[in-house]
């Protein structure tokens, strides 16, 4: 008798060395995706070296979450925790939340605001940008020659681990690799184009948190903000209220290098009446029985120079930023393994909004979380897809929906997107 969870069978579902004679990518090159690139154990810590530790800018944080010197929030590249903290002089760092003495997670509150960084355990401590200030019996007890650290330990050489850091437009980048190009430049002109519709010129106003952990793979998450074919059958609220609809003006893009995208779409007003009856007819999510009992709720104030009301961006490899109407936030993906991620969610607004645009944005905010009105399903989807991959005696997806394009796609029924993702991942790995 085998458990719900028991992993039976699969090409890479246990830890095992990594070889490329036993993972090999399938003949049909991007039009089919291993299954194993969702369950190996050798797959997930190669991506955990090679993305989340290497040439990439990580999101970690918002500017307007460590407003004040001495403000820190605790967050992750990939899966490491890490500290991003506010020095007197307002500068920005991040650094490990590992204690360099033996390893302990030291900082425990997921907010706050201090002087200096005390390690439980044996008490060293770390300023605000990481370095050792202090350690206990240093210089040994009592005069004892045996006892302390030796006579060349330097506390210069044992701070904590730090990470390259940029902030553009009050979102806090970082990376652990020595070199890299300007955030700008990581993103792309088109990408940074509607990023900037969000962040530059206002000043955000954090609004609140929600986390949550998924039963699937981090790429999971990237794949599903890459795919609208499934919007418009998935999702029963975002097809009946018209905010995505087959036939909608609707922009699939993809950057050059493939690792970032923005799905965009323009809400249609009146379903019934704007979509074509055969276009309905194959939207099965379609609910003309549903009805809110307010209206307020999809009320779109235009407040950007942007022909779009809906927009998510994929910044790869670990932020979601999404636009969804006036509901404004953050999705910060946290790898968990090969079977597991966590989502933390940053809602924001402006610190110049009214009190009117504030509630309307907190009221729109139920669109979105864990429980939100389109979570949900997509939360239960990501949940089957990775008991499908791990259960199932087939060992690869098909993606051809489109040809075998790669990159942008004006059009639902397209994967190109997708295509072009893994023509990146592909490379990164080393597959």
């Amino acid at each position: 008798m085998y458990s719900a969870n028991t992993v039976i069978g699969h090409p890479g579902s246990n830890p095992k060395e990594f070889r490329d004679v036993e993972l090999k990518w399938p003949e049909e090159d991007l039009a089919s995706v291993p299954d194993w690139i969702y369950t190996s154990q050798a797959v997930y810590e190669r991506e955990v070296e090679r993305i989340f530790h290497g040439r990439s800018w990580n999101y970690v944080a918002l500017e307007a979450e460590i407003p004040k010197p001495g403000d820190y929030i605790r967050s992750y590249v990939g899966p490491t925790p890490v500290i991003v903290a506010r020095e007197s002089d307002r500068s920005v760092h991040v650094f490990e939340n590992r204690c360099a003495h033996r390893g302990v997670e030291f900082c425990r509150k997921p907010r706050g605001n201090a002087k200096k960084f005390v390690c439980p355990y044996h008490q060293w401590t770390y300023d605000l940008s990481g370095n050792l200030q202090g350690i206990p019996f240093k210089r040994g007890v009592k005069g004892d020659k045996e006892s302390g650290m030796p006579p060349d330990f330097k506390n210069e050489e044992h701070g904590l681990r730090k990470l390259c850091v940029q902030v553009l437009h009050g979102v806090v980048f970082a990376t652990f690799a020595e070199k890299m190009e300007p955030v700008e430049q990581y993103l792309g002109s088109e990408i940074l184009k509607e990023f900037e519709v969000v962040f530059k010129g206002r000043k955000l106003k954090n609004l609140g948190h929600y986390r949550n952990e998924l039963p699937c793979n981090w790429k999971f998450y990237h794949e599903n903000l890459k795919d609208p074919y499934h919007g418009t059958l998935l999702h029963s609220f975002l097809v009946t209220f018209g905010l995505g609809v087959a036939g909608m003006k609707l922009l699939m893009l993809a950057d050059p290098s493939g690792r970032h995208g923005t799905i965009a779409g323009a809400k249609v007003d009146d379903v019934m009446k704007d979509v074509a009856q055969e276009t309905r007819d194959q939207m099965r999510s379609l609910r003309p029985d549903l009805k809110l009992a307010d209206g307020r709720f999809l009320e779109f104030v235009r407040e950007f120079d942007s022909p779009w009301s809906v927009t998510m961006q994929t910044i790869w490899p670990n932020l979601i930023v999404q636009r969804e109407l006036n509901t404004l936030g953050i999705r910060h993906i946290v790898p968990n393994g090969p079977h597991s991620m966590i989502m933390i969610w940053t809602m924001f607004g402006y610190e110049d909004d009214s009190e009117e645009m504030l509630r309307h944005r907190l009221r729109q905010g139920n669109l979105m979380g864990p429980s939100g009105f389109l979570g949900l399903e997509d939360n239960e989807a990501l949940k089957f897809l990775q008991e499908g991959v791990r259960r199932s005696p087939t060992d690869r997806g098909t993606l051809k929906l489109g040809g075998t394009t790669e990159g942008t796609s004006s059009t639902m029924a397209s994967e190109s997107a997708l295509r072009a993702m893994f023509r990146h991942y592909r490379g990164v790995m080393g597959l």
